[in-house]
């Protein structure tokens, strides 16, 4: 007979506790999980107002960098290693262990819950699945029910513990699905008695829908409030009295200008409490909190977001004024909205890129402070050790796999040391296969060595395939400028070992692997013009954007059909999200103008970005690169680098 849930969970929390320590153990090692920054964002979304308006903003919003050298930052990734990576520290940010004041998570809870996200273009609407990734996310989560819910999010609940200060809370928002076994891994993990409060969110009276089920109308979620220790931080909250509460209780007013008071003990003990004294009544553990209506400003049309005057509850009442507040499962990003509108420093991140861009959006929308947007670093390295074991992890070995999925046969040892190198015969055509590290960026030295290799090695090679994981912002202008029909360059799924851990084996998966070509955008134009005050002006205008293969991207046929139409008659409108960096260093993108499909600041179409950038920044002397970044609806990415001349005064 199988084991109930409850006598499992013994066995699922020493688990977690163990590949948690894990986790821990490999903190100080050189190889500890790093986030890498993809953008470091300046809001400054373009307007139709004058641009010396929005340059004016620009400069004001530099000047409000922490003095603490703190920068808040959006997080792409799976939860764990992004927690790995903020306890490990780095160069350039120190472990935030034991230093964050507020945690709250809003984790999925419902095995049922649809996660497709849905697209709207230009006279039509696509619907598309997870990401595999994503999908991969979610079926580990649920793979065997609640107990594989229970070994996910349990590791994960440790490692927020260790980021906590001593002074430090943590809010859990779950329903009924999970609640109670997700209360017992926390009793475990924080202490029972460390359990603060049961809170009860009360959402109001849904109407439709399942409203009209023979049942008791379900309206609540709990959320769970534990502490890490007894020396906890918390600001009691008040709401105001109402009419008929003033009315009722203080029925007193001696016309002394003090106004009306009421009286509060017993015999010589009784004392008068004005009403101009009294904070309000102190908020119960039941929160009745309207959700949000399909008319709310702050609505982001995102199918799990919470209102904003939920978490303005519970960030003033945890975390200190200027404190730092995490969410792990940043979803809408209104846990991150709130807390730079109420002056906390925040982290937010969610393992869909559909989340990350709605955050990153609302943020620029919102005029936040500058935040960094980053993601794993490493990734691939990260996935291929879980595969193989972090002790038994080779790139040879990793290269071998995926040439055998891309069907060439590796090279003999003596001219193939590294083990990257293979071959495919086919019509009396040999064409030589290059699988680069998931640890480096294939760029322009990889191309010109592959086509040296083609051209050279055992005597030559009709052509060349580069198979890469991840790419120089360049990688498309350097595949222009060689100009060499015989070079393929091709992306290896980043999904991949996911996928060959699900499937078991190789040959489980053959054949199922598509290698898609590169994305790319391309410039109109790039210009700088000298203007008054020691300034220049930069106008960048769009070309085009070519989309990667469409085979890679989770839809069905006819969602397929759908988007091919939209990507030949009008490709710019495949764009979410663009930004332009004026000086771009060749490492970290200073993303200093944006704009994004729904900025209806500088235009009325909510469905296509503008396709022409225009902004101030002081004068500079000599070259600039100006480097475009391109977020498209799917979430992928493509940058290009214009290198423009100093203009003439």
């Amino acid at each position: 007979m199988p084991k109930s849930l409850l006598e499992e969970l013994p066995a699922i929390v020493k688990e977690g506790r163990q590949q948690a320590e894990r986790i821990l153990e490999g903190l100080e090692s050189r190889h500890r999980v790093r986030l890498q920054t993809r953008e470091w964002v300046l809001p400054s979304k373009d307007v139709a107002a004058a641009d010396w308006i929005a340059q004016a903003q620009r400069a004001a919003k530099l000047g409000h960098g922490a003095s603490d050298g703190w920068t808040n930052r959006l997080i792409y990734g799976d939860n764990l290693l992004g927690m790995a990576a903020l306890l490990a520290g780095d160069e350039d940010t120190p472990s935030l262990r034991g230093k964050v004041d507020l945690i709250y998570i809003d984790p999925p809870f419902d095995s049922k819950a649809d996660y497709r996200t849905k697209v709207s273009l230009p006279g039509m609407e696509l619907q598309q699945r997870p990401t595999v990734i994503e999908q991969f996310a979610y079926s580990d989560t649920w793979s065997n029910g609640t107990a594989s819910y229970l070994a996910m999010i349990t590791p994960r609940l440790i490692l927020m513990r260790e980021l906590l200060a001593n002074t430090g809370s943590i809010y859990v928002h779950l329903d009924w699905h999970v609640g109670h076994y997700v209360k017992a891994a926390l009793d475990e993990i924080f202490g029972r008695d460390l359990l603060r409060r049961e809170i009860v969110w009360d959402r109001g009276n849904p109407s439709g829908g399942k409203a009209g089920a023979q049942n008791w109308i379900h309206s609540h979620d709990t959320i769970l409030y534990y502490t890490k220790s007894g020396e906890k931080y918390f600001d009691k909250q008040y709401e105001p009295y109402s009419d008929e509460y003033i009315q009722e209780r203080f029925k007193h007013d001696d016309n002394d200008g003090n106004g009306r008071y009421r009286l509060q003990g017993v015999g010589k003990d009784i004392r008068k409490q004005y009403l101009k004294d009294s904070k309000g009544r102190a908020h119960t553990s039941v929160w009745p909190v309207p959700d949000i209506n399909v008319m709310a400003k702050e609505r982001v049309d995102y199918a799990t977001q919470k209102p904003e005057a939920l978490l303005e509850r519970l960030i003033i009442a945890s975390c200190p004024p200027g404190g730092i507040v995490a969410d792990f499962n940043g979803g809408s990003g209104t846990t991150a909205a709130v807390a730079e509108r109420l002056g906390r420093r925040w982290i937010s991140s969610d393992i869909g890129k559909p989340a990350c861009m709605i955050m990153r959006k609302r943020l620029i929308d919102q005029g936040a402070r500058p935040f960094l947007y980053q993601a794993i670093g490493d990734y691939h390295v990260e996935a291929a050790k879980s595969h193989f074991g972090r002790s038994n992890y080779r790139v040879g070995d990793l290269s071998a796999i995926v040439m055998s999925l891309y069907g060439a046969l590796p090279l003999p040892a003596e001219d193939n040391p590294l083990r990257n190198l293979g071959s495919i015969a086919f019509g009396g055509k040999k064409t030589l296969v290059l699988v680069d590290s998931p640890g480096k960026l294939t760029g322009d030295a990889t191309l010109k060595k592959a086509i040296a290799q083609r051209d050279n090695l055992l005597g030559g090679w009709d052509r060349v395939v580069v198979l890469g994981w991840n790419f120089d912002p360049g990688i498309g202008q350097s595949i222009a400028a060689l100009n060499d029909d015989r070079l393929e360059v091709l992306v290896i799924p980043p999904d991949l070992l996911d996928r060959l851990r699900k499937k078991g084996g190789i040959e489980k998966l053959r054949g199922q692997v598509r290698f898609a070509s590169l994305q790319y955008v391309t410039l109109k134009s790039a210009i700088r013009e000298a203007v008054a005050d020691g300034n220049e002006r930069i106008e960048v205008v769009l070309d085009n954007y070519v989309l990667l293969s469409p085979e890679a991207i989770n839809l069905d046929e006819d969602n397929r059909r759908k988007l091919l139409k939209v990507m030949n008659a009008e490709p710019l409108a495949m764009i979410e999200y663009w930004a332009v960096d004026p000086d771009y260093d060749g490492q970290v993108f200073r993303s200093v103008w944006q704009d994004y499909r729904g900025n209806t600041a500088n235009d009325d179409d909510a469905l296509r970005v503008v396709d022409r950038a225009g902004f101030t920044v002081p004068r500079k002397s000599g070259e600039r690169r100006i480097c475009v970044r391109v977020v498209d609806v799917f979430g992928f990415e493509a940058e290009v680098v214009r290198s423009v001349a100093e203009p003439k005064s």
